[in-house]
């Protein structure tokens, strides 16, 4: 669990598991969605370490939790404390299933489809090999309008697990749990989520099973959103964002007329800001907390398919906020 991903959550949330982490307005969590990982990693940092005691402690007692896994990856753990999978069934939501609780039909009017993490087999006789078990990947379906739209949910992967999760999908003959209207791009807008090999020097070429995920399943006027930093100009500095990989999902925007948004484009550095995309009968649209103030932004845009989009708002010189 890296620390971009969790610090500060001890501050935060209420945690079930300790007395000393509850109370004094903190924010309590309904149901603990996990990847495997963070119930069997050793030696977290103790920003971390809060996060697995809390998963840890709710799937030992069978509540408010799922934990994304095959079962059988997570059998010596509960073995170890008394436990078989027998005790925490429904808990725990492998690849190739959905989240239960969620329906199209139903009054959640959402469905969401697990991608990752998964086993891998080459062929029938090879062992199943767990892939990223540190990452959840998903589809999330919402019935809007009488229609579904679809968002992609994609963790911080390498292009190889990417690549997998197409070949395996496609393998089972579930396309269509590819397409996405929105997507969370990977890993920060990370060169190595599209190609890990090659960063290229002005644009990243994605391997073929990524550039199908991008170029083939993406609808028409897709959105793309980088939860990142401003891409930069240049690379002096070895972590994501990448402009090379920031200048293909550019390229995939411009060919479907989608949109490719950077969160921190939308957001005073010393104070962040949340963005939002809404999901209605309308389509699904971007829209960032900052552009609603006052005199940011002009009213909303309509393309000509019926997708209301924002338009770019314009950041004062002086962050909204502070003297």
């Amino acid at each position: 669990m890296d620390r971009d991903h969790v610090y500060g959550a001890e501050d935060f949330f209420w945690f079930d598991h300790s007395p000393r982490l509850q109370g004094g307005g903190r924010a309590r969590i309904g149901e603990l969605w996990v990847p495997a990982a963070a119930i069997l990693e050793d030696d977290l940092p103790p920003f971390a370490q809060v996060i697995q005691d809390e998963a840890r402690y709710r799937l030992l007692n069978g509540y408010g939790v799922r934990v994304f896994s095959r079962p059988e990856a997570l059998a010596g753990f509960l073995a170890l404390h008394g436990r078989t999978l027998a005790h925490v069934d429904g808990l725990i939501v492998n690849a190739g299933d959905t989240v239960p609780g969620y329906e199209l039909h139903g009054p959640e009017r959402a469905q969401f489809f697990v991608h990752c993490p998964f086993g891998w087999r080459q062929d029938r006789n090879e062992q199943i090999v767990d892939r990223n078990q540190d990452s959840v990947v998903l589809q999330a379906v919402f019935h809007e309008g009488g229609a579904l739209r679809r968002v992609l949910f994609a963790s911080d992967i390498d292009s190889e697990t990417l690549g997998l999760i197409v070949r395996t999908t496609l393998r089972h003959e579930q396309g269509h749990r590819l397409i996405w209207d929105v997507c969370k791009i990977p890993h920060h807008c990370s060169f190595r989520s599209l190609n890990k090999d090659d960063k290229g020097t002005v644009m990243t070429a994605p391997i073929p099973e990524v550039r199908h995920l991008f170029e083939s399943c993406g609808m028409p006027n897709g959105i793309m959103v980088s939860t990142s930093r401003s891409i930069p100009g240049n690379d002096l500095d070895v972590q994501p964002p990448h402009r090379q990989a920031a200048a293909y999902y550019k390229a995939v925007a411009r060919q479907s007329g989608g949109r490719f948004e950077v969160t921190m484009d939308h957001s005073p550095a010393r104070n962040p800001q949340p963005c939002k995309v809404v999901i209605d009968e309308q389509g699904c649209r971007f829209v960032s907390l900052l552009s609603q103030g006052p005199g940011l932004l002009r009213p909303a845009t309509t393309a000509s398919v019926g997708f209301a989009f924002p338009n770019r708002p314009v950041v004062p010189d002086k962050p909204a906020g502070f003297g």
